[in-house]
């Protein structure tokens, strides 16, 4: 009995190690994602970077992330997930101290790449970590674990601003001090990971799947397709929502920045409650009735019109658990091959994301050439922004519906979760 009592207590204090490492790999995760807003104009002045330079870096980044989302399985099969964590977090730290010595314009983009592939590794990681211990209450606990992501997301460009301006040793911290001190705080998920027992590998050989044999599933191919309607629209408002307020309703970059923030706080609250509404009803009719109401919200903003704005923000509430609520639809259907199916959505979803940016921006410049003719610049300009962040919208409608075709799938096969 008493051997029993310290056996549990042992799996307690691990699960407790774990769950420290999940949640502060998605903190430290939100931060590295999103200090580069206040930071890059600073770059861009200290090494004389023009606009196509910022571009082709933040494109470049982009490219590692995917690439390191591509091998993040393989390696987490072959070196284990304690090891696979651990090179993440690590990879990261050192991209601080790179970033921090770059003299020019090469140093920071070979230093910004390191970083991108040390996030990449970090988000399949911590995915599959999470996939192995979220065994109860999936839908809760990862939608808890995203909203770690969500809080240091919030704080991170204030953060970042700040410590910008701090004065140490005589001279400002500047981004590069801003960047070394905000990586730095990857190394401590690593101790927990270090004194953790990772979960082994349990399924059989002969239960495992092939990546080939995976795509032939359609299922998966039609959970590709939620997840990156879902995360167009989500992160899309990131990068229109001010915009669109400031030059459709001429609001000012406090305000519009203000009602962005409001999203944010939907969109972190969301993930924070909702958890549990998912286990509940089922993560896919979850997925259902979260993105309609998001996709609606959106185009009744921009129906609406100024006194309408709020339902902008309204809509964080209901696109915020579709990711979290995807990667616990994934973690239960594929138990044996989590790590096959996380990367090959993941991946696939990054693509579709670049897609969707350049599918925004194409549309607006589409529609303000459309109106120019007979309009005035401002009015044509104004009905672009409606019509992309309309795209927008209908991304979460769309959403809302190859998930009601999902749960049908699902249904005949009676593998409804």
């Amino acid at each position: 009995m008493q051997l029993e009592r310290e056996n549990t207590s042992s799996l307690r204090k691990n699960y407790i190690l774990l769950l420290i490492v999940v949640f502060g790999g998605f903190l430290v995760f939100g931060f590295s994602e999103n200090i580069k807003g206040p930071a890059l104009p600073k770059m861009q002045s200290d090494l004389a970077l023009d606009e196509f330079q910022i571009g082709m870096l933040l494109a470049f980044n982009s490219l590692g992330y995917l690439l390191a989302c591509s091998f993040t399985g393989w390696l987490s099969r072959k070196a284990g997930m304690k090891l696979t964590t651990m090179l993440a977090l690590g990879s990261m730290a050192v991209s601080g101290i790179f970033i921090y010595i770059a003299s020019n314009y090469t140093a920071l983009s070979v230093s910004y790449f390191l970083m991108y592939i040390g996030n990449g590794i970090l988000e399949i990681g911590l995915a599959l970590l999470a996939a192995r211990i979220f065994v109860k209450n999936t839908g809760t606990m990862m939608n808890l674990s995203h909203f770690f992501y969500g809080l240091s997301s919030m704080i991170a460009p204030m953060l970042a601003a700040s410590l910008m301006g701090v004065s140490l040793f005589g001279s400002e911290l500047g981004w590069r001090g801003m960047y070394a001190l905000m990586l730095a705080l990857s190394v401590l998920p690593m101790l927990p990971a270090f004194i953790a027992k990772f979960p082994a590998e349990e399924s059989k050989q002969e239960e495992r799947i092939s990546l080939r044999q995976y795509m032939k599933d359609p299922i998966a191919w039609l959970i590709v397709i939620v997840l990156s309607l879902g995360v167009i629209s989500e992160l899309a408002v990131g990068g229109w929502l001010v915009n669109f307020l400031e030059k459709a309703y001429g609001w000012s970059n406090d305000a519009a920045a203000r009602m962005l923030s409001a999203f944010f706080l939907c969109f972190m609250l969301a993930r924070l409650f909702l958890g549990p509404v998912t286990d509940k009803i089922g993560y896919t009719k979850a997925l259902i009735y979260l993105s309609a109401v998001s996709g609606l919200c959106s185009v009744a903003a921009i129906i609406v019109g100024e006194q309408g704005a709020v339902l902008f923000a309204l809509a964080g509430v209901g696109i915020a658990p579709i990711y979290p609520t995807v990667m616990a639809l994934l973690a239960r259907r594929y138990k044996n091959n989590a790590d096959t199916a996380i990367t090959f959505t993941v991946t696939l979803m990054g693509i579709a994301s670049v897609i969707g940016n350049f599918a925004i921006g194409a549309i607006i410049d589409w529609i303000k050439r459309l109106f120019a003719s007979g309009h005035d610049e401002e009015a044509s300009l104004i009905a672009g922004l409606q019509a992309g962040y309309l795209f927008i919208g209908a991304c979460a409608l769309l959403c809302s519906i190859a998930s009601i075709i999902l749960y049908r799938m699902l249904v005949k096969r009676n593998e409804v979760l």
